[in-house]
């Protein structure tokens, strides 16, 4: 069977060789068909490898990606993707994973057990948010080498992405580098480094205030929707919004279990990922799976907002979940607050991905205190060493909330990914 996409509402099939596989071919506007990338033991290939020891990812993997697919199957050559790579970005790079002795110490683990930290700190944009981008500008930049785009490179449609933070910023260094035009969607109040940021990327800044005739959700995702409406290209971290951002997610799970698996371990009592719009803990995990690492997803978020416990909750049994979309997902009622603020989005998107990860590796969603995000905002950097922002250490603020239900020689894992700014 042809790689691809399926939709988890309605079963439509996208193959790997569609141009611009966003979304399901039947969603209408109705972002509740999701499209979910096959798993690879329905294509006939089960296990995921690296090809060569380069340090780019989306070198060392390109073989079991979308957009690598999407170039072959139209006459790219290998090498010519390669190169496609470089021309785009080549300042990705394999993060460090590693045990951290003194927050294991600090966490009370035992030397066999203890916290295993990958360090997403000091990758292109600062955070995961460009890998996940990544893969959409890699699929952007070959149909349009191969003159499968409707555009030329002097008349691209502007990119556009709706953010408060991190994925704004993966967005428009990805953008600038590649010379493409963007338009980012932020809150109102945002200001200050990101802002500054985005400036000097040359990303074109639109404000969002809630209007008093917006429906219930995000007047970030409101704006940027209609923007894709009049032809932009949806830049999203969303998977709902792009499907081809889950795919590059996978790179940094990917990473993950070789780093481990390298070092003997194949098997973890946890992987603790902080979820906002929800792609990042469903690539990291489904990539964790998919190279050979058994990892139960420990998704995390604040009691300040927290779809996607409830929808857990509901949804955990229904295999039908997706078409039953409202009866599990809807925007968080109350005003979303925690200083975790990267991941206070009104509704976890890519939900329905997620509790296929939760369902697959045996995980549980964790509901973090707010004491316990202050806690891991600060002990991350003084005791980790690691310069993360509050919500990129968030994970960790899940860790704290649930150690006590875990031996002293458990093995667990944290995602530290967004870097402080401020």
């Amino acid at each position: 069977m042809i790689d691809g996409f399926r939709c988890a509402s309605c079963g439509a099939f996208v193959g790997l060789d569609t141009f611009a596989p966003w979304r399901c071919p039947n969603e209408g506007g109705d972002r509740r068909h999701v499209l979910v990338r096959m798993e690879r033991a329905d294509v006939g290939d089960s296990s995921v490898s690296a090809d060569g020891d380069d340090p780019n990812p989306f070198v060392r993997f390109r073989r079991h990606m979308a957009w690598h697919a999407f170039a072959l199957v139209h006459g790219m050559s290998d090498a010519s993707a390669v190169q496609l790579v470089r021309d785009t970005n080549d300042g990705f790079r394999t993060t460090p994973v590693g045990r951290s002795s003194p927050l294991s110490d600090e966490l009370g683990f035992r030397p066999a057990g203890g916290v295993w930290v990958k360090d997403e700190t000091g990758n292109v944009g600062g955070s995961q948010k460009a890998r996940h981008l990544m893969s959409i500008l890699l699929h952007l930049r070959v149909a349009e080498s191969l003159g499968l785009a409707p555009w030329t490179r002097s008349t691209r449609p502007s990119l556009a992405i709706s953010s408060c933070g991190n994925a704004a910023i993966a967005a428009a260094t990805l953008a600038h580098a590649a010379t493409w035009p963007i338009e980012v969607f932020i809150p109102e109040w945002a200001g200050g480094t990101v802002v500054a940021t985005l400036e000097s990327l040359g990303a074109n800044i639109n404000r969002c205030p809630r209007r008093a005739d917006d429906p219930p959700g995000d007047p970030t995702v409101l704006r940027f929707r209609e923007a894709v409406g009049r032809g932009a290209i949806p830049f999203s971290v969303q998977g709902p919004e792009n499907a081809l951002c889950l795919d590059g997610g996978r790179t940094f799970g990917w990473e993950l279990g070789e780093s481990l698996l390298a070092a003997g371990v194949d098997e973890v009592d946890g992987l603790f990922v902080q979820v906002g719009g929800g792609a990042f803990a469903a690539s990291v995990s489904r990539g964790a799976r998919e190279i050979g690492l058994r990892a139960p997803l420990f998704a995390v978020q604040t009691e300040g907002c927290a779809p996607l416990a409830r929808a857990w909750n509901s949804a955990r049994d229904d295999d039908a979940m997706a078409r039953h979309w409202s009866e599990h997902m809807w925007a968080w009622e109350t005003e979303p607050r925690s200083l975790a603020d990267g991941i206070l989005d009104d509704e976890t998107y890519d939900w329905v991905a997620d509790v296929i990860e939760l369902r697959a590796t045996g995980g549980r969603v964790v509901v973090a205190g707010e004491q316990n995000v202050i806690r891991s905002s600060l002990i991350a950097p003084s005791i980790a060493g690691v310069n993360v922002s509050p919500t990129g250490a968030a994970g960790l603020a899940g860790l704290l909330q649930c150690r006590d239900e875990l031996s002293d020689d458990a093995r667990v894992v944290l995602a530290f990914s967004g870097v402080k700014r401020d």
